[in-house]
């Protein structure tokens, strides 16, 4: 599998269909695989890849291995737009000059990328020669479509978008057939010609081969001879170089050796219509934690989810900002916790923590505090921003959200009152503390082992290290007997309903005491993106 990305920097990609005029108004989406093709090997003379005698043996294995497969694509949301233009003729008419009007119609791509897949098999020079056209192409379509494009490396996800795809088949609801120019394969096209200039030859009468010179007449023979095989080009590299005007000269209306495929794409992948505005702001400085607070629309704190639903709560709230976030085809590593190719982040856990907080001590959670040891960027800001409701098992209404505050951690604590007091607990921004007492509990994020690194202390001593934690020089197992306020920890959510299942189905209370006054947040064990092993710091 071999993907190409294209971006467009200039937001328009312009392309007119095979056999149509720019004033009918048709968009070529998705780029058909005839014009990728050309583009290919235009750039490799343009850039001087190879010269004048063409591609060599590496660019003709390329390039015949690609036009043997019908691509797939994933198209970013695109909608069609144009703009008319009044074109001077040169012809002068009463001493005015006549003027035409010519629409200019392009497809208005506003952010996304453009994936276009073969599914073959290329050498490492085929991969190298590929991946190096793909990198010096400036435009596609027309010159005024600017295009950025790379080939993607081999552990890299495609991104999101509309899928489209070769069918002959009728398209079924929701999904229109659009007619694509694609080449055919080279033993196809040499078949074809061969068949097709014996045919044409037949006609003529044959040359007796004598050992004096040709006569007037044999001469005429084999300058038709000439004429007739010259209107095929010899191979499939040579179709795809043909020019427009050697095209009119011969009498082509399509291009010697190419096809018409149909592909099928969702009705709505280009949009009818004026294009959707694209915001254009400042981007905003990252910031350590958002402080989001909670209610409901009859303003009773009591109907809100109980703190035990911290774990569902706080997932369901990250699938919201997931989906905003990355709703244009765009990465948001902090929220994801995955970088461009879709892998895991390595190194201490800095993505963004969703902790629901119960700040008014009345078992009900009221504020959600989103922190990043990394920042939270402009992107993961506008997403958080933009959430005004979440949803509750058995809730009736939605949950109302709204920004409490923005900043560093020490700034979100000078909030006055039993708000900030329960918040500086949690965060200690100044002096820190030195024990630390679990709120949700604590699951082990492997399985227990009776000895060695995974029994429980050892698994909390490797979060805290994995965390950039100091070691702890004590770590107590709370007995729910002798601190009723642990109690209800036994209560609470502890396994994901979207996610992998922990290891083992079981909360612990602890205590851990460090040498030094430690800051929070501390999150600790399975879940604690979503609120479970919080720690308070305890005077």
């Amino acid at each position: 599998m071999q993907t190409l990305l294209f971006q467009f920097p200039g937001r328009r990609y312009h392309a007119t269909p095979w056999g149509h005029h720019v004033n009918e108004g048709l968009i070529e989406w998705p780029p058909s695989p005839w014009r990728l093709l050309r583009a290919l090997l235009s750039i490799g003379y343009t850039s001087g890849i190879w010269n004048g005698d063409g591609p060599g043996q590496t660019g003709h294995s390329l390039i015949q291995k690609l036009a043997e497969t019908l691509p797939t694509y994933i198209l970013p949301h695109a909608s069609g737009a144009h703009s008319r233009h009044y074109m001077p003729l040169a012809k002068f008419k009463n001493k005015r000059e006549d003027t035409t009007m010519v629409f200019d119609t392009w497809a208005q791509v506003n952010g996304g990328i453009l994936a276009v897949t073969w599914d073959v098999k290329l050498s490492p020079e085929e991969i190298e020669l590929f991946s190096s056209l793909a990198a010096r192409l400036g435009y596609l379509g027309r010159s005024e479509s600017w295009v950025v494009a790379r080939l993607t490396l081999p552990s890299e996800s495609l991104p999101k978008g509309f899928h489209c795809h070769p069918s002959d088949a009728p398209p079924s609801p929701g999904w229109e057939q659009i007619a694509l120019m694609a080449p055919q394969n080279e033993k196809s096209y040499e078949q074809w010609r061969q068949g097709t200039i014996t045919q044409a030859l037949s006609s003529l009468p044959e040359i007796v081969r004598t050992e004096t010179k040709p006569s007037k007449k044999d001469k005429k023979i084999l300058a038709q001879r000439f004429q007739i095989e010259s209107q095929y080009p010899p191979n499939l590299i040579a179709c795809l170089q043909a020019e427009t005007s050697w095209l009119r000269k011969h009498g082509w209306s399509q291009p010697p050796g190419s096809r018409r495929v149909f592909y099928q794409r969702p009705a709505d992948a280009l949009e009818a219509g004026a294009p959707r505005p694209c915001p254009v702001g400042i981007a905003a400085r990252p910031v350590e934690a958002m402080l989001l607070s909670m209610a409901t629309s009859s303003g009773n704190d009591h109907a809100l989810p109980t703190i035990m639903r911290t774990l569902p709560q706080a997932e369901l709230l990250h699938r919201a900002l997931i989906s905003y976030a990355t709703r244009d085809g765009m990465e948001c590593a902090v929220l994801t916790g995955c970088d461009a190719f879709k892998q895991p982040l390595r190194g201490p856990h800095e993505h963004a923590h969703i902790l629901p907080l119960d700040l008014n001590c009345n078992g009900h959670m009221d504020h959600i505090l989103i922190w990043a040891k990394m920042g939270l960027d402009s992107r993961a800001q506008q997403a958080v921003r933009a959430l005004r409701r979440t949803y509750t098992k058995g809730g009736i209404d939605p949950l109302r959200l709204a920004l409490a505050g923005s900043g560093m951690l020490n700034e979100l604590c000078d909030i006055g009152g039993i708000y900030g007091e329960n918040l500086r607990q949690i965060v200690c921004p100044t002096k820190g503390a030195s024990q630390w007492r679990s709120i949700t509990p604590f699951v082990p994020p492997r399985y227990m082992k009776k000895q060695g690194r995974n029994t429980l202390k050892g698994q909390v001593r490797s979060e805290l290290d994995s965390r950039g934690l100091p070691e702890p020089i004590r770590i107590d197992i709370v007995d729910p007997k002798e601190d009723m306020k642990t109690l209800r920890l036994r209560h609470f959510v502890r396994s994901r309903r979207r996610g992998p299942a922990p290891p083992i189905d079981c909360g612990f209370s602890l205590k851990i005491d460090f040498a030094e006054p430690t800051r929070g947040p501390v999150c600790l064990g399975y879940g604690s993106h979503f609120g479970l092993g919080l720690f308070v710091g305890v005077d």
